[in-house]
């Protein structure tokens, strides 16, 4: 064998090896720790009641190729304008229910409750220099992403968060030209989820604490370069104009305003915009995150630059008054921490690297999550435990007149499983308060006015409820009603003369 030959042969075994060591590296191996988690953790997740309006919505866009504009699924909110911000997730959606049923609708979850935490692991890594570090900051937005997964656009909206943090910090500490990701990550997001939103404000507040320039103890901010300062300035006015890439223009991209400004029964009455419990586990995590951050800085004398502290001050601020942003915190605190926490383990040694029980222990992990997937019959009981299946069913069967006046929480698989009978409200709470119909129903659920007062103006025929309901009992004692079937957890009352 000639010099030359050899040569060659010693530089594709080298080539091969390098392959391996890096797609069986120790960093991979924690990615698919993270897979396992991820699959785990959302296993038992197929009962978020949103989804359902979502996955129908979702059917109407991919058969018709139109978004629609106004509600189609209610009697009450009948062709009421109403904002299509997430069309583009429920097309998605229903793609993976399409291809593959139910199943396909967990595995959506499964793959994207890993995406973002993967895509947090990768985030927290590049702000510590350390991966073992920034795994530990990827389950410090596990804990907080358990308030919001779920089969939701909700879930886009925070991986596409989490890749804005890594262009901005990629643009901000290598080359500026990462700024021009942003343009086309919005043009996405905007018809995806309306934190582009909070994205795009959390863009303009780093772009706004770049002209500083002071040190003040341990807190830090060093002004950027004129260019760098142009570059991202450019990309966010190229980001402002992809924005309105969207099928209604600047309604759209001002309806997460118009939401936070003018729907004050949303953010008072629904459990997930309800401020956090300090004494739940979340509530306590926040805590604790945020005390070993500042005690990182004092004890271990870190710098803590004047943007982090403005990001976290916002993430906490709304984490606080509103549950669901507490997956927000999550994301702007871990990397954060990581970078404090960057030296408190040894970093990464690619040369101690091993190929082989590395590639071990990820077969490990993913055959864990493969067997930890649920099956069909899992699926189809976790269905049964959060949803009226049964009184669908039963509803098939009989032939009942006038108009349904359905739980709020049911509102969204009638819809799916019973689109003939359209429903009195559903988990598209703004569409309702707009109409004027969520204060009726709150009231009447609440036993804040007379049930007879609803019922008559509305003509409601029968009443599907949950079981162990406040109404549910109101109505055994109303007169004019009977109970005409009930299961483990729902109810239908029909009048008497009906």
């Amino acid at each position: 064998m000639s010099t030359a030959s050899l040569t060659v042969e010693q530089t594709t075994v080298a080539t091969h090896v390098g392959a391996l060591q890096r797609v069986f590296s120790f960093p991979v191996m924690l990615a698919s720790l993270l897979v396992l988690l991820a699959t785990i953790t959302v296993r038992a997740r197929f009962d978020d009641p949103d989804m359902w309006w979502h996955l129908k919505t979702g059917e109407v866009i991919w058969n018709s190729h139109t978004i629609p504009t106004t509600d189609l699924f209610s009697y009450t909110a009948r062709h009421q304008a109403f904002m299509p911000q997430e069309w583009l997730s429920q097309v998605l959606i229903y793609g993976a229910y399409r291809a593959g049923g139910y199943a396909g609708l967990m595995l959506w979850l499964c793959i994207f409750t890993s995406a973002v935490l993967i895509a947090g692991y990768a985030l927290c890594s590049l702000y510590s220099g350390n991966v073992k570090v920034g795994w530990a900051g990827a389950l410090v937005i596990w804990l907080f992403g358990t308030v919001g997964y779920a089969v939701r656009p909700q879930m886009i909206g925070y991986l596409l968060l989490i890749v804005e943090l890594l262009v901005l910090h990629l643009g901000r500490t290598r080359n500026p030209r990462w700024f021009f990701w942003l343009p086309p990550i919005f043009a996405i997001w905007v018809n995806c989820h309306a934190s582009f939103f909070l994205g795009f404000g959390l863009a303009g507040i780093l772009l706004l604490c770049s002209f500083f320039n002071f040190q003040i103890g341990l807190l830090e901010a060093t002004r950027w370069s004129p260019r760098r300062q142009l570059l991202l300035s450019l990309a966010l006015v190229f980001s402002a104009s992809a924005l309105f890439l969207n099928p209604i223009g600047l309604k759209l991209v001002l309806y997460p305003l118009d939401f936070m400004l003018h729907l004050p029964i949303n953010l008072s009455a629904i459990d997930e915009w309800k401020p956090l419990a300090m004494n739940s586990v979340r509530g306590v995590g926040l805590l604790v995150v945020f005390a070993c951050i500042f005690l990182s800085v004092i004890i271990r004398r870190s710098q803590l630059l004047w943007h982090e502290l403005v990001l976290l001050s916002a993430g906490t601020w709304f984490a606080v008054h509103h549950e669901r942003m507490t997956f927000v915190f999550g994301i702007l605190a871990a990397p954060i921490l990581a970078r404090l926490l960057a030296t408190a383990w040894d970093g990464y040694n690619a040369e101690q690297d091993r190929v082989w029980p590395n590639a071990l222990t990820i077969g490990i992990f993913l055959t864990g999550a493969f067997f930890a997937f649920p099956n069909q019959r899992s699926i189809a009981d976790q269905m049964k435990v959060s949803n009226p299946v049964k009184a669908v069913e039963f509803l098939h069967d009989q032939h009942i007149s006038g108009n349904m006046l359905n739980e709020y929480i049911y509102g969204g698989y009638l819809i799916w499983a019973a689109p003939e009978r359209p429903v009195f409200v559903d988990g598209r709470a703004d569409l309702f308060e707009f109409a004027g119909v969520l204060k009726e129903y709150g009231e009447w659920a609440t036993l804040q006015s007379d049930p007879n007062v609803l019922l008559d103006k509305y003509k409601i025929g029968f009443c599907l409820l949950t079981r162990g309901g406040p109404m549910a009992r109101v109505l055994t004692l109303l007169k004019g009603w009977k109970s005409i079937y009930s299961d483990d957890n729902t109810v239908i009352f029909v009048r008497s003369n009906a």
